[in-house]
């Protein structure tokens, strides 16, 4: 079980880099930038007493803000270039981290509509499964298989938030 979250993002890497080779600029700012918002997540939700020290903090906030602004370049690049599922695909994941980033940053907010989040939290990973769904069914393999590993990457960072939010002894020990 330990191995799981480290062995998914080294495969997503690993597809960050083919998408930079093999394919468009859109596709390989897309990727990158996503790993660097997924990397910044884990440390976030593992890393929380490191994460509290002004400097560090505001390394992350830079390096977050440059990542969401890269993912924000590429979803509008898809709607430019008419790659209509790979633009609905990165504003639903957009959808998603606005929802990560309000559990980081209001935990008392997002407790008190605890079930509208996950009403959304779940609404989000069923379209972005139903987008995965559509890469297969289309044939197209590898954007269903990164698709897959996505949301479950992302995933285990969301049961990590709602492990520490329920549990204050962990928020204290990490």
């Amino acid at each position: 079980m330990i191995f799981i979250k480290p062995a998914l993002f080294a495969l997503l890497a690993i597809n960050a880099g083919i998408y930079a080779a093999a394919g468009r600029f859109s596709e390989g700012l897309d990727a990158w930038a996503w790993v660097a918002l997924l990397i910044l997540f884990e440390i976030e939700t593992r890393c929380a007493q490191w994460t509290r020290v002004p400097r560090n903090a505001f390394v992350l906030d830079l390096l977050r803000l440059a990542a969401a602004a890269a993912v924000t370049v590429a979803a509008f690049s898809f709607i430019r270039e008419n790659e209509w599922l790979d633009a609905v695909n990165a504003w639903l994941w957009i959808g998603v981290v606005v929802v990560l980033e309000l559990q980081v940053r209001a935990p008392a907010l997002m407790m008190r509509h605890h079930r509208s989040v996950a009403l959304v939290s779940s609404l989000l990973y069923a379209a972005l499964a139903v987008v995965a769904a559509i890469w297969l069914a289309q044939g197209d393999w590898f954007e269903g298989y990164d698709a897959a590993l996505w949301i479950a990457a992302f995933a285990l960072i969301e049961l990590d938030l709602l492990r520490l939010a329920a549990s204050p002894a962990d928020k204290i020990s990490n």
